[in-house]
């Protein structure tokens, strides 16, 4: 009778097995694999990026459930057209979607074209908003759950004053430091202030640290701790940028109610 017992429950052991084994063998090694969306809403902003940049490629990530392919596979999805806003080949172009050999993610290219994006900071800038659901194709079809068969995508050019306040709780910028609000000028000082971390890498770590990746906080919009750096590496050059004659053309080009009135900062 121990023996029996032993050999009913080795017949179970295996038998659950089994079933784990059914269960992947549904899940996996079906000729259409599963695909879903990871991630939450998918957000870009050309923002304070360089003007000379005029696209963008979103990478709107999936994951598969299934065998890995040696070879690049395409998968199928949709927009939801009554969530479009903006018309491709204008604002957007939709890429072709991917699962690279060997890889169990994938993604759907979105190429945002920034001279098709529409609004400027005196009238408020076109906030775009597609919205893509997984569909079944050849190769996969769409698995878990509703929500992680639909992701949203938002993007717009918008380039907001950054948030500095004072110690009343007001929003600042120094005009005495750096003339008229233009997100041009903002736009160039992040741009300079990047371009420390080539020519003074340490400093440009702890002033990351201390204001942000894109100095979203300045307290008092005065950033005391590197004035002299500031005077030197960002100031001096934005001034130079802005008052050599070479460049008139192309900022009134982009922005032409820009202000020529950023001081000396010596």
């Amino acid at each position: 009778m121990k023996t029996f017992r032993y050999i009913l429950g080795a017949i179970a052991v295996v038998c659950g097995f089994a079933s784990c084994d059914d269960e992947n063998y549904m899940r996996y090694d079906t000729a259409h694999s599963g695909i879903y969306f990871t991630g939450d809403t998918v957000r870009y902003s050309f923002g304070v990026t360089p003007i000379d940049i005029r696209e963008h490629t979103i990478k709107v990530p999936v994951a598969i459930m299934g065998a890995l392919s040696g070879s690049d596979r395409t998968f199928s999805y949709e927009l939801v057209t009554a969530d479009c806003v903006g018309e491709e080949g204008k604002q957007y172009v939709m890429g072709t979607p991917v699962v690279h050999a060997d890889s169990t993610s994938g993604y759907i290219p979105i190429t945002v074209l920034r001279d098709g994006l529409k609004g400027n900071y005196q009238d408020g800038y076109e906030r775009y908003k597609l919205t893509l659901r997984l569909t079944a194709g050849d190769t996969f079809v769409p698995t878990l759950d509703s929500a992680s068969q639909v992701r949203v995508v938002m993007f717009d050019n918008a380039v907001e004053q950054p948030e500095w306040y004072n110690a009343m709780g007001e929003k600042v910028w120094s005009l005495s430091t750096l003339g008229k609000w233009h997100p041009y000028k903002f736009i160039k000082m992040v741009e300079y202030f990047h371009a420390l971390e080539n020519t003074l890498p340490e400093t440009y770590k702890k002033m990351v640290a201390l204001y942000g990746e894109n100095l979203e906080h300045i307290e008092y919009g005065d950033p005391y701790q590197y004035r002299t750096v500031f005077k030197k590496y960002i100031y001096l050059p934005m001034y130079e940028h802005f008052n050599d004659p070479a460049n008139e053309q192309m900022i009134l080009a982009e922005y032409p109610d820009f202000p020529f009135d950023f001081p000396y900062p010596f």
